[in-house]
Parts: C-alpha cells; structure tokens; sequence
C-alpha cells in the first residue's frame, strides 16, 4: 500500500476483514486477537471507560460504545436487532473507528460485524483460560446462531476444547453449525434439549439472540466445576440464567457499571458480589478457588474488547497490505480555509458564466479551461 496522506484513512470492509482472517487462518486470528484483549486488560487502569450509550426500541438496540487512552480513541456503532433475519438481515451489526488523540485524525474506520463475531469468541477464551478447569475438553454450547461457529473455534483452538455438544430451539441452526464445522477435528453432538447438551460437559456457553427474560439454564443443571460463559444476555431485559445460578458461583464480569445494568447481573441486588476480570488477568485477585467451585463469566461485550480488535485489524491489515486510503478529512491547502471546497470560481462562456470549485471535476475543470 502507498504512503498516503496524513488525514487519509485505512478503510476495511466487510469483505478486507474475511480476506485478513482467510489469509492469516482463524486459529491465528484468535489467538492473536485474544493476545492483543489480554495485553490491553492488563492496562486496564490506563483508559477513560463509560458503559455504552444505547437507545431501545421495541425491535431491539442501536448503541456506541466509547473508550480511550493518552494515545488513541475508539468507537463502535452496533445494533442487536433479534427479527432481522426474517427480512434478511443480520441480527448484529457494527462498524468503528480508531481515531488519534493528538490530533483527532481517525486511523482506521473498519467493519465490526464480523469483527464483533470474533472479538467475542476471542474474549470468551481469554475469560475461560482464567477461569475454567485447565483439563476441560468439552463445552456445552447453546444457542447456534451466527456467533456460534467463532465461539467453538476459540475454544478449540485456544483451550483445546475436543467436543462439543450443540442446542438450539431452531434444528437449522445447529445443523447450519456442523456444516461450517465439519472441516475440523471436532466432535459435534446434536442435543434435544439443554438440559441434554449441557450434562457432563466442562464449559457452557449461552449465546442465545432473543431479547427476553429467559431462562436457558438453571440450577439443577449445573454440575461442580463447571465454567459458564454467559454471553447472550447483553441488554436490559435480556437475560439467559436463573438467579440462583449466579447465587452457587462465583462472578467474574468486563466493566461491572455495564454488566449491573445488561448481563445476568441485572437481576441481582447492588450489593451482589462480582469481581472484574482485568483483575484476575493482572492476579491482583483470585479466578477459580478450587476445582469444584463453578465459575461464571458474565459477559455483555465491553469498548476495551472493540479496542483490541480494532487495533489488531488495523495492524493485520498493515502487515498483508489490506484495505483502502479514504478521504474522510478535507484535504485543505490552508486548513482555516475550509469554504475553499465549494468557493466559486467564475469562468466565461459563450453562453453565459460558469463556475468552477475545488471539488469540480478534472475533466470539468479542462473543459472551463478551455472556454476560457
């Protein structure tokens, strides 16, 4: 890629993201994304958080989720709309930007839909290797929609996860899942049942789309030393556990300000015990007690998390030489002349008077030339 401008702006579309993670191969995509969420956990204390700004609607959510440190901001657009499907849409989708501070310029403005995909499977994993049993090789996994396929590839690829068993109240979801994952060396069991899917198994993952006060799992079903990874309840009103599944473990959240008001923890008293990862990750606090205590990650999705991923797209993208400059900046000979875009230039013709501006075209700007 040639050496551009210093307003312009790489540009990554849907389309550079997939080329990056085909190019690079998922294994290495997550684990390199789970490396750059651990590493920006570990300075945790480094950057200015809020919890997201979300405006609710009866079909669903459209939020940005703001953060920074002394160096660079970042953003992201997501919606989480459970009906889109039925018109042909996906259920999430997200764009963001990674924008300097020193001078505001925005680097990088990237898809997150995809992105969000595996920023969430990568964050689930970075949780897990902190939390769960260190021998678990199987997971329970519920809710086979579009997140699943990357939340059985970070777990395979990073905890070395052999088997998993799948659940989804829609067959064609999970049959769409073993079709996508018949390419590795996984185990795949159809379930009937969550209460089928999630016996025996080391990890659980609830990554259901519905916005309801559901209850996916509940206390008979779960067993000692199981790990669960709470991803789908991600917003008021939505949630996945039965209390007293939080009240018999011990939890672990992103950003608890967020997580009391969108995860599972929305249900619980103030006064309810959580403990944040970042300080588990930099062992300023303990994970797992003991091998048969469970452990509960509950997870809404935190700014830090797009953060990572978008710097991590960006430098993936430097590297195989991906994407596209833009010009989301005008490009000003003197920058407090910003009228200079559309100032009229007069010009004679036969005819009458015709006016060029900066933003005339080429051929345009010939032809007044010309007349001249």
């Amino acid at each position: 890629m040639n050496r551009t401008p210093l307003a312009h702006t790489r540009f990554l579309s849907a389309q550079d993201v997939a080329a990056i993670v085909t190019r690079m191969g998922a294994a290495t995509t997550l684990k390199r994304m789970a490396d750059y969420i651990h590493e920006d956990f570990l300075r945790w204390q480094d950057f200015d958080k809020c919890a997201r700004v979300a405006s609710h609607s009866a079909g669903g959510v459209i939020e940005l989720m703001p953060i920074s440190d002394a160096a660079t901001y970042a953003f992201k657009y997501v919606n989480g709309h459970p009906k889109n499907t039925l018109v042909g849409l996906p259920t999430v989708m997200a764009f963001g930007v990674l924008a300097d501070v020193a001078t505001g310029v925005p680097q990088c403005l990237s898809e997150l839909t995809l992105t969000t995909a595996l920023r969430t499977a990568a964050m689930s994993a970075v949780a897990a290797r902190a939390l769960a049993r260190p021998d678990s090789k199987t997971l329970a996994l519920i809710g086979n929609g579009a997140q699943s396929e990357f939340q059985a590839l970070a777990f395979h690829y990073l905890l070395g996860i052999e088997e998993i068993r799948l659940f989804d109240t829609d067959p064609a979801a999970t049959e769409k899942l073993v079709r996508n994952l018949a390419h590795t060396a996984l185990r795949l069991i159809c379930c009937t049942s969550v209460a089928q899917a999630v016996r025996g198994a080391d990890i659980v993952t609830t990554v259901t789309a519905d916005k309801t006060n559901a209850t996916i799992l509940t206390p008979d079903m779960i067993e000692p030393g199981m790990h669960i990874n709470g991803v789908g309840g991600d917003c008021p009103g939505k949630t996945e556990l039965h209390p007293d599944v939080l009240r018999g473990a011990g939890v672990f959240v992103e950003y608890e300000p967020q997580t009391r008001i969108e995860g599972d923890l929305q249900q619980m008293p103030q006064d309810f015990a959580v403990t944040e990862l970042w300080r588990v990750l930099n062992k300023t606090a303990t994970g797992r007690t003991h091998e048969s205590q469970v452990t509960l990650f509950d997870s809404v999705g935190f700014a830090l998390e797009d953060y990572s991923a978008l710097r991590f797209m960006r430098d993936a993208a430097h590297e195989l030489g991906m994407g596209e400059w833009v010009s989301l900046i005008p490009e000003l000979a003197n920058p407090k002349d910003l009228f200079s875009l559309i100032r009229p230039v007069a010009a004679p013709t036969l005819s009458g008077t015709r006016y060029a501006t900066a933003a005339t075209s080429h051929a345009d700007k010939r032809e007044l030339a010309l007349a001249a």
